[in-house]
């Protein structure tokens, strides 16, 4: 297999278990010094520091789902173009559109940086935008 499919396979899978939203399973798949950036502005190095913001934002989206629409790797990078669907069992409350780009080492995710297309989803997700000034 090439490595751009490796890479590719390895964040599927990431992304499959991310959905399930079972914070030691999405662990065991990150390196111990992942690097974890979300879309308020925080970045979290090391497999603790992850742990806690990803228990935080898995309670908040308890009812939510990621679509993948594009993936594409080149090298050890990743980038994905989701959509992330407020509720899952009820699609029309809505739905917002990002980005991750990942860096994968061996069979791990070693950095995950989440960028959203407005404030608005950071919002619903009752997290706050670092200010500018």
């Amino acid at each position: 297999m090439d490595p751009a499919q490796d890479v590719l396979a390895t964040v599927e899978r990431f992304n499959d278990v991310f959905n399930q939203k079972a914070v030691e399973a999405v662990m065991e798949m990150m390196t111990p010094d992942v690097v974890f950036e979300n879309t308020s502005g925080g970045r979290f190095e090391g497999q603790e520091s992850v742990r806690a913001v990803l228990d935080r934002a898995f309670g908040l989206m308890s009812a939510g789902w990621f679509e993948t629409e594009e993936i594409t790797a080149l090298g050890d990078r990743a980038v994905v173009l989701w959509r992330y669907l407020f509720d899952k069992e009820h699609p029309e409350r809505g739905h917002m559109r990002g980005a991750d780009v990942f860096r994968v080492r061996g069979d791990r995710v070693a950095e995950k940086f989440s960028y959203v297309k407005s404030e608005e989803f950071v919002q619903k997700l009752g997290l706050q935008l670092p200010s500018s000034s």
